[in-house]
């Protein structure tokens, strides 16, 4: 069992690093595009807690949010890209602006006003 969890946790960390990799020999693009949708994807866990000192049970958790954001370019090509949640609650479904982005990270978007 060990070796199995130590082998996917190889094995996430190469995949991480690859994409990393990737998106470091990709140009820097700006292009116009619109923000077409946006999404969360929300992620908890839950921990048993041992008994405290009156012998009370419970269990202890957590929550992680992931923020994404769709883009149309002028082709029509769509692209989704991880944001962060300042980036996420500044843009709004609809605008319009300038995109900045290498492979699939995301930089900045600028609104146009």
């Amino acid at each position: 069992v060990f070796l199995t969890v130590f082998g996917i946790v190889i094995y996430v960390f190469i995949q991480a690093f690859r994409q990393w990799h990737y998106n470091k020999q990709q140009p820097r693009l700006s292009v116009e595009a619109t923000a077409v949708s946006k999404r969360t994807e929300v992620s908890t866990s839950s921990t048993p807690v041992a008994g405290d000192a009156t012998g009370a049970h419970g269990f202890t958790s957590s929550s992680s949010t992931w923020y994404y954001v769709t883009f149309e370019v002028e082709s029509g090509d769509r692209m989704e890209f991880s944001v962060s949640g300042s980036d996420y609650g500044m843009i709004a479904e609809g605008d319009f602006g300038k995109l900045s982005f290498q492979g699939t990270r995301f930089l900045s978007f600028e609104r146009y006003r």
